[in-house]
C-alpha cells in the first residue's frame, strides 16, 4: 500500500490512462475523501475576524447558529448545516448560499439542502428592503415542501444569530459532528467508486 501511495499515473491526457493509473488515484482518493470534514473545518476558520460590517465576524455568526439549532434539539447533520450555511462566504460573495448547498448536497437529505440552498432569500425578509430587493422574493418558494422548515431555519437560528454576548459553543465543539457527517456521502457520482 505504501509503494502505491508514493507512486502518480503516468498518464499525460486522461484518453491514455490505464488500469493500473485508476488504481494509483484512488488509493490516493480513499483517504483523501475520507479527509474531508478536516478540511472543511480549515475552510470554516476563514470566517474568524470577518466582520464585514456585521456585529459578530462570520464564523460567530456561523458557530451561533450551529449552537442554537444544538440547543434546540436538532439533529447532528442540521446543526451541521447550521454551521455551515454560510461557509459560501469567502468564495462567493454573490452566491454564497449555492456553494454552501453544493458542499453539503451529497452529505445532508433533500430538506437540508433546500434549506441553506435558499436561506439567503429567505432570510432576506429582514433586510432586502434596506438594499432595494424584493423582501417577498421567497414567497414564489410558498408551494415548496421545503418552505416552512426554511423560515424556522431563519427566524430559529439564523436571524438571532448575530448577538456577541450569546453564550457560544467553540468549533472544537462541532468538529467531531462535522467529521462524521462528512465520512460518506449518502449521494455522489463517486460513492461506488471510493467504496
Amino acid at each position: 500500500m505504501t509503494e502505491v501511495m508514493e507512486r502518480s499515473a503516468a498518464f499525460r491526457t486522461m484518453t491514455e490512462g490505464t488500469q493500473e493509473d485508476w488504481d494509483i488515484i484512488l488509493t490516493h482518493a480513499k483517504p483523501f475523501a475520507e479527509n474531508g470534514g478536516a478540511r472543511i473545518l480549515d475552510h470554516l476558520k476563514l470566517l474568524d475576524g470577518d466582520f464585514g460590517g456585521f456585529p459578530v465576524d462570520r464564523l460567530t455568526h456561523c458557530l451561533q447558529t450551529a449552537t442554537r439549532a444544538h440547543r434546540d434539539g436538532k439533529p447532528e447533520d442540521y446543526v451541521v448545516m447550521a454551521l455551515l450555511h454560510d461557509i459560501g462566504d469567502t468564495l462567493g460573495a454573490y452566491n454564497h448560499a449555492d456553494i454552501a448547498a453544493a458542499i453539503l448536497e451529497p452529505f445532508v437529505s433533500e430538506e437540508l439542502h433546500w434549506i441553506v440552498k435558499h436561506h439567503a432569500i429567505f432570510q432576506g425578509a429582514n433586510f432586502f428592503h434596506f438594499v432595494g430587493l424584493d423582501p417577498e422574493m421567497r414567497q414564489k418558494y410558498a408551494g415548496s415542501p421545503y418552505y416552512e422548515a426554511t423560515v424556522e431555519f431563519i427566524d430559529k437560528y439564523d436571524c438571532p444569530a448575530f448577538d456577541a454576548d450569546y453564550d457560544t459553543l467553540p468549533i472544537e465543539f462541532f468538529a467531531p459532528m462535522v467529521m462524521r457527517v462528512f465520512e460518506r456521502p449518502r449521494v455522489s457520482l463517486y460513492k461506488a467508486a471510493m467504496d
